[in-house]
């Protein structure tokens, strides 16, 4: 079972499920995770406020608030190195289209499972709360039964207990006196774990005691926490019991919901008949299994026998072979793939990368010399976060010529020219410092002693539309105290001390906030925007590698909101929502980080991710300058 505890696990806070949900994106997420990423949106975001409440949680209205998208594309593309890996630093998570893209990047807090509340008994979620999924990156709108308007994953929830009991550690026995023994039985009348020794003296085998059923621990522990089998109750309808099984909508459904609710008019059958009816994916799975092993059987064989030497010996048999990978990829396609139910169960298996290893197999191909082939991008482990690319490649499975290293190219992210951003033995690497909002292409060469390959096809990668960052500890002043996952900062010092964000920006619409938790003495901060070598220890702007708002009407529980528009290369600032005059500084060029000066009478908390104002339109301003 260890193959598949990642699938185990929860996006968000890295452990096993607990108490899990079902978004309607069909991922999963703990009940205590998805209060943690819960936003509060305003009223006129609402889905709500503009049409009468949905009858469930079906009717959402997705926002695409990432749009990092993965495809392949036969052109060509550069960005700045920021150095290679031998793995992603951040796990990539699998979108339902098959590409791997990356939670937000602000860390959030692990979730304190052992003090949650029943759900019944949970705090009220704010009006228009909005909850994004952190695997496809899709958001919506919670209705007015907030989380509990998501259906339990109780299935798995059962697959994570029995995965936790089949790792936990070997139980002892309860009567043994010093350095208790592991137990060997479990009776289930006593309830009590016994050693053999213990067993022996304690519990004979004679008497009333003989009828006493003993059973392994592993077994006994199970029986133990055992409870009555939980029954599902609908989420439209709280009072009332899952029932019937909806083949159009293909969900559980009560008996109101065929009565008063949207499945009145669909088809509907037993729960109980549905729920065996799909079990019998079991012998599909059996066939594709024993189908699989014959396939690949075959094809490490025809591996073999492409490295024998002796021409006359290899074309004797090489026809017979042909004939067998023709026959076994016809067999493939035409039945063995064919779910064996009715329509009413939905079964896709993906024979993609099989059908493509066998296309690619060529029995007329000896050992040789000459240049590598073009090297076989991995889409599955590519990815982006942020304004990061990992890619990955590896060489094609039957080349047989060796390779010395590899060329990774990058353009520009604006449709100018390659350049080279790796060259080395790995075959993964992790591209840093890109622009946000931008599509580059990359692709790779093999070389060797012999010469350069061919170039592998073209990809096409999008960096994140919205900048996630937090403050950064490695650049800051070394009186800057972080806390809260280094979105919050303060100073030890009375003097103003600098400290900038953890991403650059050059390109697109930014815009970020900042809020006030302690503002005492009339201090004086500063919010703006800075280069990597402005001064750390003197007020923001006070040097010409810093442009900065200082104090303005700033109070405790203030919200300052800095935008930056290298459209238009403008830099506006906002205190509470409302624009602070016209724009604040002009023709701003190249490579900025958001930064703040203060002192240890303030405390700042920074957000990120955040969409543009809506007052504010990119790339249109009057003559005088403010915006239109």
């Amino acid at each position: 079972m260890d193959e598949m505890e990642e699938e185990l696990k929860c996006p968000v806070c890295g452990s096993f499920f607990r108490e899990p949900i079902i978004l309607p994106c069909s991922h999963n997420i703990c009940l205590a995770c998805a209060r943690n990423i819960l936003v509060q949106t305003p009223d006129a975001e609402s889905p709500q406020s503009s049409r009468a409440s949905g009858s469930g949680v079906s009717d959402y209205d997705y926002l695409d608030l990432d749009k990092m998208s993965l495809y392949s594309e036969a052109d060509s593309g550069y960005g700045s190195y920021g150095g290679f890996v031998s793995a992603p630093t951040t796990p990539c998570q699998k979108s339902p289209n098959g590409v791997r893209v990356f939670p937000p990047a602000v860390p959030q807090p692990p979730p304190q499972h052992h003090l949650l509340q029943q759900p019944g008994s949970l705090p009220p979620i704010p009006r228009n709360s909005c909850i994004t999924c952190p695997q496809c990156h899709r958001s919506l709108i919670l209705d007015d039964r907030g989380l509990r308007g998501f259906p339990k994953n109780r299935v798995l929830e059962g697959v994570v207990d029995r995965y936790q009991q089949s790792k936990a550690a070997a139980l002892k026995c309860q009567l043994c006196e010093k350095s208790p023994k592991e137990a060997t039985v479990m009776c289930e009348q006593c309830d009590v774990f016994y050693c053999d020794p213990c067993r022996l003296r304690c519990h004979p085998p004679r008497g009333p005691l003989a009828k006493h059923r003993l059973v392994p621990p592993a077994q006994g522990r199970i029986s133990r926490r055992a409870s009555p089998r939980k029954i599902s109750t609908c989420t439209e309808h709280e009072l009332e019991n899952l029932s019937m099984y909806c083949v159009q909508c293909k969900m559980p459904v009560c008996y109101q919901c065929l009565e008063e609710g949207k499945h009145g008019t669909h088809e509907v059958k037993a729960l109980g008949a549905m729920w065996k009816l799909h079990k019998v994916v079991r012998d599909q799975i059996s066939h594709c299994t024993v189908k699989l092993r014959q396939t690949t059987g075959l094809m490490e064989y025809c591996l073999e026998v492409i490295k024998e030497n002796d021409p006359s010996g290899f074309l004797q048999i090489s026809d017979a072979l042909i004939r067998r990978v023709h026959m076994t990829e016809s067999q493939w396609g035409k039945g063995t793939l064919t779910p064996r139910m009715n329509s009413d169960f939905d079964l896709t298996l993906d024979s993609g990368p099989l059908l493509q290893t066998i296309h690619q197999l060529d029995f007329v191909q000896m050992k040789g010399t000459g240049v590598p082939a073009a090297p076989m991008l991995q889409l599955e482990e590519c990815c982006t976060q942020n304004n990061s690319a990992t890619l990955s490649w590896k060489q094609p499975p039957l080349s047989t010529i060796a390779v010395d290293g590899y060329i990774l190219e990058l353009d520009d992210g604006n449709g100018g020219q390659f350049r080279e951003v790796y060259v080395g033995t790995e075959t993964i690497c992790t591209v840093d410092g890109l622009h946000f909002n931008s599509t580059y292409k990359s692709r790779v060469k093999a070389f060797n002693g012999s010469g350069v390959g061919q170039y592998s096809k073209t990809l096409i990668m999008q960096t994140s539309e919205i900048a996630w960052f937090t403050f950064d500890p490695a650049s800051a002043h070394p009186d800057i105290m972080f806390s809260n996952d280094n979105l919050t900062v303060t100073c030890n010092s009375y003097d103003d001390r600098v400290v900038m964000g953890n991403s650059a920006f050059s390109r697109g619409v930014h815009y970020w906030e900042m809020t006030v938790d302690r503002y005492d003495n009339h201090p004086d901060p500063a919010f703006g925007v800075a280069r990597a070598d402005v001064l750390k220890d003197v007020m923001l702007g006070k040097d010409d590698k810093a442009w900065a708002m200082t104090d303005g009407g700033i109070s405790k529980g203030g919200t300052i909101g800095v935008l930056l528009d290298f459209t238009r290369g403008i830099l506006i600032f906002l205190i509470n929502d409302e624009q602070q005059g016209p724009v604040a500084f002009e023709a701003l060029e190249g490579v900025y980080y958001p930064a703040i000066s203060l002192n240890r009478n303030v405390q700042v908390t920074l957000h990120t991710g955040l969409p543009i104002p809506d007052f504010y339109t990119p790339g249109e301003a009057d003559p005088t300058g403010s915006v239109c």
